[in-house]
């Protein structure tokens, strides 16, 4: 009997996906100037998302040191989109395995998987350009990936690739445009949206597909997965080392800025499109309400 996950509109978003990919993709070695000279005094990021923005801490630095801040915190994020991305590959692969080889869903997942491959060279050059260490998200996070990427099944992979990737996609759409941010990270920030638009479709399809077909127990179990992920991907984007880099106090300044109002205004605005996605997609309710109101992704 065929089941929700196999039926052929299934197909049909794949075929359109891959016809899209096929019009419009990058190589992120020859479609970026890595050549281009920095520019000196310039934001790496608009000036109000800076995670410190706002605050007494803020007032008191230089525009040389804030701008050294946007630096690093563009470092931090680009460091743990790579470490989601290498989830996120291993995840697909999981999902892929036991699936026809010769089925459209299956030739975009490996279609997808190149493009995060390339996005994580993309990322890894850029933080490699600005002199900056790639920070990564911690040691506790970095092992709760491990678990997620070996163990994750269900409606939960998609869930937790889309909290990563529609909040960085939110924040790059408005870098992109931003004249007051430097034009290497302005066209790093628009390939990735390009192609993650596509990337996004697929997530939003297959999750909705997912979450059809999963019994009570697995929907539960994926309300707490998806919030443990809210909560880590929210309050791990900048690593305290990157305060340390610009002469802060890094348990201080990281204190300051998880608290900080406009940074937490900043998170729900990036989240905004997701948490309305989860809402209707019945993710949103449970013990794990708890986790997201800590993430400061909902009120």
């Amino acid at each position: 009997m065929r089941t929700l996950l196999d039926r052929p509109d299934r197909e049909a978003m794949a075929q359109r996906l891959l016809r899209a990919s096929a019009q419009k993709s990058f190589d992120p070695e020859v479609d970026v100037d890595w050549e281009q000279p920095l520019v000196d005094g310039m934001f790496y990021m608009p000036e109000h998302r800076v995670s410190l923005y706002g605050t007494p801490l803020w007032e008191r630095m230089s525009h040389a040191q804030r701008v050294d801040l946007s630096r690093h915190e563009i470092a931090s994020t680009a460091s743990v989109g790579i470490w989601f991305e290498l989830i996120l590959l291993q995840l697909l692969a999981r999902h892929i395995y036991d699936r026809p080889a010769t089925s459209d869903h299956v030739r975009y997942a490996l279609v997808e998987v190149g493009d995060e491959c390339r996005h994580s060279v993309m990322f890894s050059r850029m933080i490699e350009k600005l002199g900056c260490p790639a920070y990564g998200p911690g040691r506790l996070a970095h092992t709760l990936g491990r678990l997620l990427k070996s163990f994750a099944t269900g409606p939960e992979v998609f869930a937790a690739f889309l909290i990563a990737e529609e909040i960085l996609d939110a924040f790059q759409r408005e870098l992109m445009i931003d004249e007051s941010v430097q034009p290497l990270v302005r066209r790093i920030s628009h390939i990735h949206v390009i192609e993650e638009a596509r990337h996004l479709r697929y997530a939003h399809d297959e999750l909705g597909r997912q979450m059809a077909a999963a019994s009570p127990a697995a929907r539960t179990w994926a309300r707490w997965v998806v919030a443990r992920s809210a909560w880590t991907v929210s309050s791990h984007l900048v690593h305290p080392d990157a305060y340390a880099a610009v002469g802060l106090d890094p348990r201080a300044a990281r204190r300051m800025a998880l608290a900080n109002p406009a940074r937490r205004e900043s998170m729900r605005w990036a989240s905004s499109k997701l948490v309305r996605f989860f809402a209707a997609s019945d993710l949103l309710s449970g013990p794990g309400l708890l986790l997201w109101r800590r993430s400061g992704l909902i009120t």
